[in-house]
């Protein structure tokens, strides 16, 4: 017991002074391993357990198919469609900002390379139309939370790789979230563009949604037929993970010709690189998760959340394991591989549906990105907006109520996330 907690504070404390994700899990796993004297007969194991799990050969997949659409030409055309659609609203600019990153986080499936992706085009367009710079960043980074709730989605397929869920069943039930997770976030730009008198930014006509609808209409056919593939049980996520590099790539190269072979090049490095880092992490979180169960850390979990909540009230029992995945997210990235190990037992011991804990724990995510003292999403919107970080941090502040409110909403209300896949299910 004592190991275990002295290898989760060396690794809450290296990620405060941010020493990199992956040497503060490795230097806790190593730590944790020496104090117990299992480093010869576990670590290996558990490793190779970790990286084992089938549903991950999508991951590299997904990751590469992300990256060729990212810097594959779609930002602009999704921003021209959202454009012709919200562009007429009151506050006009802030609308397109949120639908843009529900079309691009849907097709990529992370929120940093949403942000990559429609951060340099959407912030300097608001800044030109008078919009703070704040702001700007402010509702950049809070919508691009949206990407990884829409599948596809890169934290969907840890979660599943790491619970055994169904990835397919997984990016269905984020669908009706994630529009609903949107929506929230465009209620509240209506109100503050009510308050601030932010005018529309272009009149709605017929022929330019037609227009602006046919040049991004490709750019759909990936979610589309992924999510459709995988719901009526056409591919496997691994199939569906093949053709979506294929498709991206054919629309990148061939149809749109935005990526030369050097892009190609550059986009593949990157892919693989990053692919290496989550699975280093994920092969480490599953030793830790170990380590930690074998110290019975996960049953004191259950004492503790059985101490605290009165009666059994499976609401208050979810909402106490998504208090500690947003305490974790704020210094954990990624969170799902690192704290889903540990934190499994206790889910299944409380009977937890984990695929709406799924689409929680996702948000939870979300919430982890744009609160200090990680907030990766705030730094990447601050830098593209070229703001001060306090001042994208108190811009966000109506988005981050919005966020955690709505959190508190999917945990109450269930069948938002599990009804359509139950829909589905023959």
């Amino acid at each position: 017991m004592i190991a275990a907690i002295i290898s989760i504070l060396v690794l809450c404390l290296l990620l405060i002074l941010r020493v990199p994700m992956l040497v503060s899990i490795i230097t806790s796993v190593v730590l944790n391993f020496f104090l117990t004297s299992a480093w010869q007969q576990a670590l290996p194991q558990m490793m190779i357990s970790g990286m084992s799990r089938f549903v991950l050969i999508a991951l590299p997949l997904f990751v590469l198919a992300g990256g060729l659409m990212n810097a594959g030409g779609i930002s602009g055309r999704l921003f021209e469609f959202a454009r012709s659609i919200v562009g007429w609203m009151r506050g006009g600019l802030g609308h397109v900002n949120v639908v843009t990153s529900m079309f691009f986080g849907g097709m990529i499936g992370t929120s940093v390379a949403d942000l990559a992706g429609t951060g340099s085009i959407v912030i300097p367009a608001m800044k030109e139309n008078g919009y703070p710079a704040d702001f700007s960043a402010a509702l950049t980074a809070s919508s691009a939370g949206i990407g990884p709730v829409i599948p596809p989605s890169n934290p969907m397929i840890l979660y599943s790789a790491v619970t055994g869920t169904s990835l397919g069943t997984l990016f269905v039930a984020g669908i009706i979230p994630g529009i609903l997770l949107g929506l929230s976030q465009m209620m509240v730009v209506a109100y503050l563009a009510k308050r601030n008198d932010w005018r529309p930014f272009s009149p709605f006509y017929l022929k330019e949604v037609i227009r602006t609808g046919k040049r991004a209409s490709l750019s759909f056919g990936l979610p589309l037929i992924i999510v459709g593939g995988l719901a009526v049980g056409v591919f496997t996520p691994t199939e569906a993970g093949a053709f979506a590099v294929v498709y991206a790539a054919t629309l990148a190269c061939v149809i749109y010709r935005k990526l030369s072979l050097r892009d190609l090049y550059r986009v593949a490095v990157n892919a693989t690189q990053l692919t290496g880092e989550l699975l280093l992490i994920v092969s480490m979180s599953f030793a830790l998760g170990w380590g930690l169960a074998n110290a019975r850390i996960p049953d004191m979990l259950v004492s503790v959340v059985n101490f605290f909540v009165i009666g059994d009230f499976q609401y208050m029992r979810i909402m106490a394991m998504l208090f500690l995945a947003v305490l974790a997210g704020m210094i954990l990235d990624p969170l799902i591989p690192v704290l889903l190990p540990i934190i499994l037992p206790t889910l299944l011991a409380f009977n937890i549906d984990l695929i709406h804990f799924g689409i929680l724990i996702v948000i939870a995510v979300v919430i982890g990105q744009v609160t200090p003292p990680m907030a990766i999403a705030l730094i990447v919107s601050g830098r593209i907006a070229e703001v001060d970080q306090i001042d994208v941090l108190k811009a966000n502040t109506p988005f981050l109520i919005a966020l955690v409110a709505f959190l508190f909403l999917l945990a109450a209300l269930p069948g938002l996330a599990t009804w359509l896949p139950g829909l589905l299910r023959p």
